[in-house]
């Protein structure tokens, strides 16, 4: 886990220098580089063993000598002296959605705040108000903000407990110990928020496995060891619990554990009706075991179609398993490219080549590189000159690429009034334009709908980007009038976006669902920031199946032919 230990690191770093205020270039090129760190696939060991540390984009000479430095002795000497100028408690003040660097630099200057223990015990007494600068709304953003990050802390996205859950799996996979092995609960289902991980595996030697399992480089404390359950916290004060169970034993043991609650409940009173009691550990009749194996044949002794985890929520799902006609969900295999991407043009760390290097890897047709527009200052947006260059780079890559596509896209800014950041003339020139809203996002219900519906208006928009603009412990999403602006983008033919990204996974399943209902289309994108992000995209789809999308529903399934003609309205 080297690289997330750097990247956090780098994170701090970066924190630190805007508070001291310093170089800007030299914060971003520390928040760059813990971005590309958290989401490289390669190994930084073995980055390091083969003296390729600086093959990495954004890490030069500087930065790979601290990653080295961290890897021979724990510790980076750098942040050591940077720690004596700022107390870490400030820096974790930070973490607070909608605080930065300059309102942190105020408490503790004014008010010797160092800690966000310290401003929750400063917000009780009043004594933020003494302060220049310092609103009711300020102080009321405040007190929302500790209380988004306390209830985000005690849970993980969806990307975190996949990768961590992963590791767990993979390790447990190479003891030989195991005859199967699957996570369940939750993560599963592919909630987008995560309490614990459940695993699930079955094996002949299930002590050993317990033994194994408990003593595994993430494990900083064992809650429980047995035969049948032990529970972990891993060094990041994550519970992962892995239950043992045998062969006959796996599928029920896997449907239970899975859940939902609700869903398992209506399961035991479908059984109760046929004659039958499930439990963990098999449908039974007459306290013989009938079936447990796996979950098919207990699903079609019930009766019921195969439902998927990811609709396993008791929303209407088991009615229509009764009737045979659940949706054929869309599959990861169906995508066909990924329209939202940005390159090293805006505020991305990879090269146009190396994202159409990647996608080529992943079997896709088409990619659509969006880097952001020109009044995104902070995102480096494009000016039309810049435009100009990405284009021909573009054209110039298509006429040597054989099984890729590269589509010339934008990102642009919606403004507070709903109008876009470039002009007509330069709107039709693009391939793809995927419109998003990135401020005013306290605005009114209203008028946020009605920026919305402009934008589905006009005909040069074809995706609503991260539709609601969430954003994993910073922001919730923002109000609008659902039913109008998924109605608009259906009429208009705009698509709405299903962002894959872990701190996003905007549209959420519920309003999925709900755009479904009025007819809206689709599209699943990663909004990568670099080509290793592109593995998000199964975020998206799981997302989708919890929406019960189909792939008819998502215009990314579509061959480049047909996308093409699709886009054109």
């Amino acid at each position: 886990m080297l690289n997330k230990q750097i990247a956090l690191i780098f994170l701090q770093i970066a924190n630190i220098l805007e508070i001291k205020s310093e170089n800007p270039f030299r914060i971003r090129a520390y928040q760059k580089a813990a971005e590309t760190l958290e989401n490289l696939e390669q190994d930084l060991l073995i980055l390091i063993r083969d003296d390729k540390l600086e093959s990495i984009s954004g890490i030069g000479k500087d930065l790979s000598s601290k990653i080295k430095e961290y890897y021979k002795t724990g510790k980076i000497a750098y942040l050591k002296k940077l720690y004596k100028l700022v107390p870490k408690g400030v820096i974790d003040i930070l973490k607070i959605p909608g605080v930065g660097p300059k309102k942190v630099k105020l408490l503790y200057e004014k008010l010797n705040i160092k800690s966000i223990s310290e401003l929750k015990k400063a917000l009780k007494t009043n004594k933020l108000k003494r302060l220049f600068g310092i609103k009711d709304k300020t102080i009321e953003n405040l007190k929302s903000g500790i209380s988004q990050l306390e209830n985000s802390l005690s849970k993980m996205n969806l990307g975190k407990a996949d990768k961590i859950a992963g590791y767990f799996i993979e390790k447990i996979k190479q003891s030989g110990l195991i005859y199967d092995i699957s996570v369940a609960g939750s993560l599963r289902r592919a909630k987008e928020a995560i309490r614990d991980i459940d695993i699930l595996a079955v094996s002949n030697r299930p002590v050993k496995v317990s033994d194994y399992f408990t003593k595994l480089d993430l494990v900083r404390k064992i809650n429980a060891k047995g035969a049948t359950k032990s529970s972990i916290i891993t060094d990041e004060n994550i519970q992962v619990d892995l239950r043992i169970v045998k062969k006959n034993q796996f599928g029920s043991a896997l449907l239970y554990f899975t859940g939902s609650k609700s869903f398992n409940i209506k399961l035991r009173q479908i059984a109760i009706k046929k004659g039958f009691k499930i439990n963990e550990y098999g449908l039974f009749k007459n306290n013989k075991l009938v079936c447990g194996k796996n979950e098919n044949e207990i699903f079609k002794k019930l009766g019921l179609e195969f439902i998927p985890p990811e609709m396993r929520e008791d929303v209407g799902e088991i009615l229509l398993a009764k009737k045979q006609t659940l949706p054929e969900l869309i599959e990861l295999s169906d995508i066909k490219g990924d329209l939202h991407m940005h390159s090293n043009y805006s505020d991305g760390v990879s090269s146009i080549a190396e994202l159409a290097d990647k996608a080529t890897g992943l079997g896709y047709e088409y990619i659509g590189v969006s880097d952001h527009s020109q009044s995104l200052k902070v995102a480096a947006g494009l000016d039309k000159k810049q435009l100009i260059k990405k284009k021909k780079e573009i054209d110039r890559l298509n006429s040597r690429l054989k099984n890729l596509r590269i589509l010339f896209g934008t990102e642009v800014e919606i403004d507070s009034s709903g109008n876009l950041d470039y002009d007509v003339k330069t709107l039709r020139n693009f391939d793809v334009v995927i419109a998003a809203i990135h401020s005013g996002f306290k605005q009114s219900k209203d008028m946020l709908t009605k920026r919305l519906l402009k934008v589905c208006s006009n005909k040069y928009v074809n995706i609503i980007a991260h539709p609601t603009g969430k954003l994993w412990g910073v922001r919730d999403a923002y109000e609008f009038d659902y039913a109008k602006v998924f109605k608009a983008a259906f009429e208009n033919n705009v698509f709405l976006e299903i962002n894959s990204f872990p701190e996003r996974l905007d549209l959420c399943a519920s309003l999925v669902r709900t755009a479904k209902e009025q007819k809206a289309g689709f599209c699943i994108n990663t909004d990568s920031h670099s080509k290793d992000h592109l593995r998000f995209i199964k975020y998206g789809v799981s997302t989708a199946r919890r929406g019960w999308l189909e792939s008819k529903d998502v215009i990314n399934t579509l061959s480049l032919d047909k996308l093409i003609k699709k886009l054109k309205k």
